[in-house]
Parts: C-alpha cells; sequence; structure tokens
C-alpha cells in the first residue's frame, strides 16, 4: 500500500500512470506490502479465474519470487517500468532512489522484483504472453 500520496493521470511512458502529489525525499519509503490492502495469489488460483478477469489481473499482477502473484490493491498497480527508475524494490517494499518533485511519475525496475521480467530480461507485458 501506497505510505504517501499520490495521483493517477496520463503518462507519456504507458497509460495511466501513478504521480508524486508532494515532493518525496531520497531514501523514503513509498510502499509496502500490507495485509488486508494487497493479495497473494497462488498461480493455480489466477489461473482458476474466467477471461476476461484473468488477463486483467495478470496485467496488474507481478510474480513474486515464492511464487505467488502479487496483487496491488491501490494504485500502485499502476507504477511503470523505466530503465532508469526513481525508486527501487529493496526488501519487499519500495523506495525513493532520489529526491523527487510533486508531479512527477514513479517508477521502478520490474526486473528487480517480478520474477517473469527477470526470466525474460526485459518489462514484463502480459499482453505478450
Amino acid at each position: 500500500m501506497f505510505l504517501i500520496p499520490t495521483q493517477l493521470k496520463p503518462s507519456s511512458i504507458h497509460g495511466t500512470g501513478v504521480f508524486a502529489a508532494e515532493p518525496i525525499a531520497a531514501g523514503t519509503v513509498i510502499w509496502e506490502f500490507t495485509e488486508g490492502v494487497d493479495w497473494r495469489i497462488e498461480a493455480d488460483d489466477l489461473a482458476a479465474f474466467p477471461e476476461p478477469y484473468q488477463s486483467t489481473l495478470r496485467m496488474w499482477c507481478y510474480l513474486d519470487v515464492d511464487g505467488r502473484y502479487v496483487l496491488c490493491g491501490d494504485t500502485a498497480k499502476f507504477m511503470n517500468h523505466s530503465d532508469d527508475p526513481n525508486c527501487d524494490e529493496p526488501e519487499s517494499r519500495t523506495v525513493a532512489n532520489r529526491d523527487i518533485a510533486a508531479g512527477e511519475e514513479l517508477t521502478c525496475d520490474y526486473r528487480t522484483f517480478d520474477v517473469e521480467s527477470q526470466e525474460r530480461g526485459d518489462a514484463f507485458d502480459p499482453a505478450e504472453a
């Protein structure tokens, strides 16, 4: 769940993005997995969803190292990938890796936490799967 105020807006990267609602200092934890808000879904359970629900969920989930899909229950699912992100993902949280200005899009490198992106060597796009 986001721990800082954010806004959803059209993104120049892809579709909709998440933007800082106020300045964020480097090192600030901006997101962490929160039981009751975010979900961990077993692969078999995700596969049991009928279409179009399964494809929509896959678009918003990432595969963690434990083999479960994580669905952010808030707008964090709209964070876009960047090869030069302004956020890092140490220890199952998201941290600003530099000062981020109000109005700036929050980005992350999917390859740092999504097993499917790591295996492919680029950002996972479920539309291509």
